[in-house]
């Protein structure tokens, strides 16, 4: 007879011990407590654990939802730019007489002129992007992670300079010369920016145009004479949709960005979220009739739990700007990376990005005279959520801190896209003919008609019955913003 092991020994004699000492050991009518809590530790009914299953397949869907919203935006945008503009690393769309209400993309901003490409370097391998001087801009892999600010904040400094991308698996050489980045997924989003200098009648926006038209962007590796000449399509005047999906696109879109992407560009745990609601890299991604109905529900309701966030604000109140006003930061106090001091802050992100897109260094970080700010409001001075029925006036103090300029603009607050009224330029900036103060301070005017005392150049028409938020922007913001010595005036209700 083998002699047995002493662990088991030892368990055996407590068992005994146990049983010995516990009369009814077995039969005790004391219970763990689960098995208290669970049908008296026997298995669910069959209709039970099928809506259980049902239920937790809907709530991780609504979980990927909001954790991969970031990816779906610009997923959006490229497939929106794409029907409208076509495809390549040579084709730079740039709204050449400024964006307005009819291109559906999260918060633009009608101030400044913008260019926007979507690189495949699966596709091309490493790109080279020759960034005119003054831009302002970045490159963000697809899930809006931030590769590189570019311009004043940027390695250039404003100068310009060839920037060298690099796909996420490339082990070969980086030449010497070049500011060079490796992202975390194959696509990755180039958005520059260019200011317009003041013309006669309002901004300017040719040498701006002019500035954004010297980009150039090629494959590291093709020789010159084979690289594409670039196209500069004007993305104004244009109804251009670059929103992303709101039905099953949503997960169809995704499954495809899975498969395409390398497996590192993913965490693990999120992965397996994923997974469990069937996309998996790789492999097919088949719902049934009945999770085709929960991902539906998932894609219509989740997007109505960030909007509630939005509308409740946060518990520890660390998005409002100031203690004695509406004004919120939709970064709320954290960094461009979406991080707090011990934690991912990802219901903060999907707030972000339900309603906006790119985030970089220089949108986050107090940097004096270079970076931007955007202080923001869903609320007038007596707490009540701005609509586009009614008359309300904003004064801004004398000598905003924005050494670039500044800028107001109104938003749809469901998706950050411009309001769209007869107007269709639902923005006024320091460039503008706008009627100012004796002080040097400037009151503008929203309605959905001009307010009768309001000069018509100082009024931003809404949309009656709809709601709205208003940014204001400040670039190149001063001191004054951060020691808060210079703030708006909360926006007012008038008859």
């Amino acid at each position: 007879m083998p002699k047995m092991p002493a662990t088991s020994i030892v368990a055996s004699t407590l068992l005994t011990i146990i049983t010995s000492t516990s009369p009814g050991y077995g039969q005790d009518s004391k219970a763990p407590p689960l098995v208290n809590q669970i049908n008296n530790g026997n298995w669910l009914s069959q209709s039970e654990a099928e809506a259980m299953r049902d239920e937790l397949y809907y709530q991780r869907a609504v979980h990927a939802y909001i954790t991969m919203l970031p990816a779906l935006n610009t997923i959006g945008m490229r497939d929106g730019s794409e029907a409208a503009f076509g495809k390549g690393y040579n084709v730079l769309p740039i709204w050449k007489d400024r964006m307005d209400a009819r291109t559906w993309v999260p918060t633009p901003n009608a101030d400044v002129i913008y260019s926007m490409n979507y690189l495949d370097l699966k596709e091309t391998g490493p790109l080279v992007v020759a960034a005119p001087r003054d831009v302002i801009g970045m490159f963000t892999d697809f899930f809006q992670r931030t590769i590189t600010d570019v311009g004043l904040i940027g390695p250039d400094r404003a100068r310009g300079g060839l920037y060298l991308l690099l796909p996420p698996d490339y082990t070969g050489e980086i030449p010497q010369g070049y500011f060079a980045f490796k992202s975390r997924t194959y696509n990755v989003f180039l958005f520059f920016r260019t200011v317009m200098p003041k013309g006669d009648n309002g901004p300017d926006p040719k040498p701006a145009v002019a500035l954004a038209e010297q980009t150039r962007i090629y494959p590291l590796w093709t020789p010159e004479k084979d690289v594409k000449p670039m196209q500069f399509p004007n993305g104004s005047g244009k109804r251009v949709n670059m929103m992303y999906p709101v039905d099953n696109a949503f997960w169809t879109k995704l499954k495809a960005f899975v498969d395409y992407e390398p497996v590192s560009a993913i965490d693990p745990e999120l992965r397996g979220v994923l997974a469990s609601i069937g996309i998996i890299k790789g492999q097919p991604f088949n719902p049934t009739p009945k999770q085709q109905e929960l991902l539906k529900k998932a894609v219509e309701t989740a997007p109505k739990m960030i909007l509630a966030q939005r509308q409740l604000g946060r518990p520890d109140k660390r998005e409002l700007y100031y203690n004695d006003r509406q004004y919120f930061n939709a970064w709320a106090g954290g960094t461009a990376e979406w991080m707090q001091d011990s934690y991912l802050d990802v219901d903060q992100r999907a707030t972000f990005f339900q309603v906006a897109y790119s985030s970089a260094s220089a949108m986050v970080m107090h940097t004096i005279g270079a970076g931007s700010k955007y202080p923001s409001t869903l609320k007038d001075a007596a707490g009540e959520f701005l609509n586009g029925s009614n008359a309300y006036k904003l004064h801004l103090p004398p000598n905003p801190p924005a050494a670039l300029f500044w800028a107001v603009t109104l938003y749809n607050i469901t998706d950050g896209t411009m309001v769209e009224a007869p107007q269709l330029m639902p923005s006024i900036n320091s460039f503008n003919k706008v009627a100012t103060n004796s002080d040097g301070s400037v009151d503008l005017w929203f309605g959905p008609s001009k307010p009768g005392t309001a000069p018509e150049s100082n009024w931003i028409q809404t949309v009656e019955g709809r709601s709205f938020l208003a940014t204001i922007r400040l670039y190149g913001t001063g001191v004054a913003f951060f020691d808060q010595t210079w703030k708006p005036d909360d926006v007012v209700k008038v008859k």
